[in-house]
């Protein structure tokens, strides 16, 4: 298979183009710059240029291209970043694909589980409804931004990824140095739910989503979602570290801003979609997922 991936240098897309390739598929990685390597295709998203023949033949896409929603403080300049970086990539691509003949026959397009917003006990699938925030409102002109490949016929599944669980990057890249020398605890109250996946799971799941006969909104969380203090004891657990040192939801707000409302809202998200399309997790509950991820960091 020959497979089209944006955000290919990124936290999930460079272990995802490194699986892609060990299974034998073809990689074609979008980049802004002068391509410096086989398989690589420029493109200026920004400005909607892609030149379309240089995807001839493609028969599957992967986009993941937006900026860390974490990386820095919510400024309204950084808020518009965060939803340029995601819609006009997504358009861009789309249309190009949406112009290809033969057409591919997917686009796995990456989105978020943020779409449902602050839900606090509600368990949430795919047939929830979208929440109230500024990242539920900037996920769901993301997922329309990918309509001109829904409407060429394109099956078109939008992966809504949970909390990654990985050793570098993410909130987990933060958390993790803290907890190794366990200066950390519950983040706010801790009860809130966080619905995770592990890097490992994450991969595997895009992957199956290629060839999965599964179009729409498909939450990529483990099965079972736990409460942040649950999660921050497992992974202390695994780690073989204290987690008692608590991070006060006002503390949290001073040091991230916006993006603390984020941390500490409640989604108790179940991937309803991806189990019944057959996928089978490598790490299914949140002590599994703990010790997968105290395994990558020694």
């Amino acid at each position: 298979m020959k497979v089209v991936v944006c955000g290919a240098s990124g936290l999930v897309g460079t272990p995802l183009r490194t699986r892609l390739a060990d299974l034998g598929h073809e990689v074609v990685q979008l980049v802004r710059r002068e391509p410096d390597g086989p398989g690589q295709v420029r493109w200026d998203p920004a400005r909607g240029r892609l030149d379309e023949a240089a995807l001839a033949g493609v028969d599957a896409a992967v986009n993941l291209s937006g900026t860390g929603v974490g990386d820095r403080r919510w400024s309204a300049g950084y808020q518009r970043e965060i939803l340029s970086s995601r819609t006009e990539p997504t358009r861009t691509l789309a249309e190009a694909l949406a112009r290809l003949d033969p057409l591919p026959a997917v686009l796995v397009q990456g989105s978020a589980i943020g779409v449902y917003g602050h839900r606090g006990e509600e368990v949430l699938t795919e047939q929830s409804s979208p929440g109230s925030t500024f990242l539920a409102d900037v996920v769901v002109d993301w997922e329309a931004a990918a309509r001109p490949a829904q409407e060429a016929g394109i099956r078109t599944a939008f992966a809504r990824t949970g909390l990654v669980m990985a050793p570098d990057g993410g909130a987990f890249g933060r958390l993790l140095p803290l907890l190794r020398l366990g200066l950390a605890g519950p983040l706010g109250d801790g009860r809130q739910w966080w619905s995770w996946i592990t890097l490992e799971d994450e991969v595997s799941a895009l992957v199956h989503l290629l060839t999965a006969d599964v179009e729409g909104p498909v939450n990529l969380t483990g099965p079972a979602p736990v409460r942040n203090a649950e999660l921050t004891r497992a992974l202390g657990r695994a780690l073989g570290r204290p987690t008692v040192v608590p991070a006060p939801g006002p503390a949290l707000r001073l040091a991230l801003g916006g993006f603390a409302e984020e941390i500490l809202a409640s989604q108790r998200v179940v991937p309803e979609a991806l189990q019944r399309s057959g996928f089978t997790f490598a790490q299914a509950d949140a002590g599994a997922a703990a010790r997968w991820l105290a395994e990558q960091v020694g």
